[in-house]
């Protein structure tokens, strides 16, 4: 019998031990960031003092350990463009071309009309292939339709629409219309 008995009490003891934690496990209620549930189930155990047979058990001492997370780090921002300068004799020169657009939307604002556009195209194309900061190594003509030299085109001979509003002068000036300067360059493979 006073094994049993013991026994019993051993059980009941762990009970009385275990059971504010599990109770306070069990209740879902809202914790700030500093709190867990390993924090809050220490909150709510209690301190017993247990006798038995002139025997006295201490309460536990417990101590407190902080703990840092380390916060996720921040997205590293994305690079500028850098934009440099195109190889030029005078040692400044326009600088690359770093905007978007289409070829479509650049025609239509250098002004060229759009019965045009395919003449447009198989020049620039055979030319630059629609890289606005292509540029002639050997020749140092630049942009979309090879303007040389590069400081002929006003405002930037790389900046797309200004490189085709100054081949539209061209084209019409020295051959007429587009459909000539195309015929031009079918026959001697530069224009």
């Amino acid at each position: 019998m006073t094994g049993t008995l013991a026994a019993f009490a051993v059980v009941a003891f762990a009970g009385a031990m275990v059971a504010p934690t599990g109770v306070a496990l069990a209740e879902q209620q809202p914790v700030d960031d500093t709190e867990t549930t390993f924090s809050l189930a220490v909150m709510d155990t209690q301190d017993l003092t247990v006798t038995a047979e002139g025997a006295t058990i201490e309460p536990m001492e417990r101590s407190a350990y902080d703990v840092y997370v380390t916060p996720p780090p921040e997205p590293e921002p994305e690079p500028e463009p850098e934009l440099a300068s195109a190889p030029s004799d005078d040692g400044g020169g326009p600088l690359y071309y770093t905007g978007g657009g289409a070829p479509a939307e650049w025609m239509a604002a250098a002004g060229i009309p759009s019965s045009d556009w395919g003449y447009v195209d198989y020049v620039v194309s055979r030319e630059s292939g629609w890289n606005p900061n292509a540029t002639n190594s050997s020749s140092g003509a630049c942009g979309l339709v090879q303007a040389y030299p590069c400081s002929k085109v006003p405002g930037n001979g790389y900046d797309p629409v200004d490189n085709l509003r100054w081949a539209n002068g061209y084209a019409t000036g020295r051959y007429g219309s587009w459909e000539a300067a195309v015929t031009f360059w079918k026959n001697n493979h530069w224009w």
